[in-house]
């Protein structure tokens, strides 16, 4: 574990004078370091309730996950905001992989860290998922059970959109086309010895740009978000990344989930089904649905009007006590 410093000039954010910021670096079982970004209450005395915090899908830690972690940590949490592997400062080869596997396991390897951080509680772990971490966070939260409190925010089940497309969409022929391609493409970087990518959010719009994409693009190509080692504000994930997420769902367990969950979503944002079927699975009187009146998808990634800070602070005190 090594720590350093951390720059504030390189944050989408405007930097707060109520915590102090450390670069953590940690390891998962994949052997893959992630660099992390430690917020720590002023002032702070003894071992505080921590809570591990990344997404969304395509982003890095200097953007959204950061200002979650920072105002987490303004209310007295010791926090982090991790880049996913492949991803960001963290490292793993090729660049640019999302596996569904790997990057729940960047959540449990979080938890790792906290666990045996010498400011940290162990038995007062918490997490929180943006959009497509959204998803990830109740994966971890079905197998890991050091994680006492999960909040997934905006959330996308990154295996439902790949495998069925936006709002179901998708059949199982046009699935198998989708294969077909995706496969065609392995072919060719391993002949070519690179990785193709997706491609990032489109810019420019095109003129039939749904608004859900237009919102992206407010967020992820303008001063208001760009990173330049954000995915989404450059070239995307590697194209074939989608096929391990048709075939591995990753909420077959969330309805195991013993833990505390708190689900939210914006009313208008055109991701709200995955949220609301997510919850649909969950068991138990811990678990709770929050829809965001008026928001839209990418509203709860920096809008501080539209996220409940308040609502999930007092969620993460009730149960990480």
């Amino acid at each position: 574990m090594n720590t350093s410093q951390a720059r504030h000039n390189d944050k989408t954010f405007a930097p707060s004078d109520k915590v102090t910021v450390e670069r953590v670096l940690f390891h998962n079982r994949f052997g893959i370091t992630l660099a992390a970004d430690m917020y720590i209450p002023r002032n702070a005395t003894g071992k505080l309730p921590a809570i591990a915090v990344s997404g969304p899908f395509g982003a890095v830690k200097e953007q959204a996950s950061g200002l979650y972690a920072q105002t987490l940590a303004e209310r007295g949490f010791l926090t982090i905001a991790f880049d996913p592997s492949y991803t960001g400062e963290s490292s793993g080869e090729p660049r640019y992989v999302a596996s569904p596997d790997i990057n729940t396991e960047d959540f449990c390897a979080a938890v790792d860290f906290l666990s045996t951080h010498e400011k940290a509680d162990p038995g007062r772990i918490g997490i929180l998922g943006i959009c497509g971490w959204g998803g990830m966070a109740l994966n971890a939260a079905a197998i890991d059970t050091r994680i006492k409190a999960t909040v997934a925010v905006t959330m996308y089940d990154m295996s439902r959109v790949n495998a069925r497309g936006y709002f179901d969409a998708m059949d199982a022929n046009a699935r198998y086309e989708l294969r077909k391609q995706l496969n065609t493409q392995r072919t060719e970087d391993y002949r070519n010895g690179t990785y193709a990518l997706a491609g990032g959010v489109a810019d420019p719009l095109p003129e039939d740009a749904p608004q859900f994409v237009k919102d992206y693009h407010a967020y992820y190509k303008t001063e208001r978000g760009y990173h330049p080692r954000s995915l989404n504000s450059n070239g995307g994930w590697n194209k074939t990344s989608a096929l391990s997420f048709i075939n591995t769902p990753l909420l077959t367990y969330s309805d195991e989930i013993r833990s505390a969950v708190l689900v939210i979503h914006g009313e208008k944002a055109h991701s709200r089904y995955f949220s609301e079927d997510a919850f649909k699975q969950l068991k138990g009187d811990n678990k709770e649905l929050l829809i965001v009146p008026g928001a839209s998808h990418v509203d709860l990634y920096d809008n501080m009007e539209k996220i409940p800070f308040d609502r999930i602070a007092t969620f993460f005190r009730d149960y990480l006590r």
